[in-house]
């Protein structure tokens, strides 16, 4: 009775192969990258001042969402298009860039040019990316 089983459809298999294909790097690159991105943020809001409470706790919020959103991005990103995969990223690296730079005292409209431009980059190489390794 073994032929009379149903079976899952592709997408099924792509799904559940998605999932239970994330290994430890799904998990320890956001959690690198939030840590080094937490510890940039830290240290440009110190100001070269005296590292205090406020800007460790500051540190270790502006890496746990980074975390957060990369480690969501990661999961969901694959079920997108390849043109909306690749725009997710640029604009997540666009927006995060830009607020780094926005932590630095320069103009809002600087921070947004150079957030742009990340944003254009990043999402340029991830399209191709996507577009070259495509099943």
């Amino acid at each position: 009775m073994a032929h009379a089983a149903p079976t899952a459809s592709r997408r099924q298999h792509r799904q559940m192969a998605d999932m239970t294909h994330l290994g430890k790097s799904a998990y320890t690159r956001p959690l690198l990258m939030g840590l080094v991105y937490g510890v940039w943020a830290a240290f440009i809001k110190r100001q070269m001042g005296p590292v205090d409470a406020g800007n460790v706790f500051y540190g270790i919020l502006c890496g746990a969402v980074f975390a957060a959103c990369m480690f969501a991005l990661a999961r969901i990103g694959p079920r997108l298009k390849r043109e909306m995969h690749a725009t997710a990223y640029g604009v997540f690296a666009g927006i995060a860039v830009g607020y780094l730079h926005s932590l630095t005292n320069s103009s809002v409209l600087r921070a947004t040019v150079i957030g742009f431009f990340v944003a254009l980059g990043v999402g340029g190489v991830a399209f191709y990316r996507y577009y070259t390794r495509e099943d």
